[in-house]
């Protein structure tokens, strides 16, 4: 069975998340149950939220993803995780909602592994794309008054 899919952040990152999964992977987005965390929700009013979107991915494994460990989603998923059928994973970025949706069919233990290389492959540095350190083509004097005419 496909393990359910939850996504508890800091709002509108959760809806924001999904709706870029919807965007990449339509057929499976229906299947991602999110929980944006409002400035002024109370721990207690976020966990509740939490508790209902995981009644209704479990299947009955579900991994929840959250946006910054030590934080209310965190701390709320942590509470609703047993480690066995319920995983969290923190740190949550598209490449790895994509890896996690590309291999969803997987045992959810095999889920986590695919997260987090999603999430550590995606973050890298970026180089300039321009060429570099390439000679310049040097202009004739005949090209450069070519060019000066009016």
């Amino acid at each position: 069975m496909i393990p359910g899919l939850v996504i508890l952040a800091h709002a509108p990152l959760a809806s924001a998340l999904r709706a870029v999964a919807q965007h990449t992977f339509p057929e499976c987005a229906a299947r991602i149950e999110v929980v944006d965390v409002t400035p002024d929700m109370s721990p207690d009013e976020a966990e509740g939220l939490a508790r209902a979107a995981l009644a209704r991915a479990r299947t009955p494994q579900a991994l929840i993803f959250t946006d910054v460990f030590g934080a209310t989603p965190c701390n709320v998923a942590q509470k609703l995780s047993d480690g066995v059928q319920v995983r969290v994973v923190t740190g949550v970025n598209v490449p790895m909602l994509w890896r996690t949706l590309c291999y969803g069919e997987e045992p959810l233990e095999n889920l986590v592994t695919r997260a987090l290389a999603g999430a550590t492959q995606g973050v890298m540095p970026v180089g300039n794309t321009r060429p570099q350190n390439q000679a310049h083509p040097t202009h004739s004097d005949a090209q450069d008054q070519a060019h000066h005419q009016q």
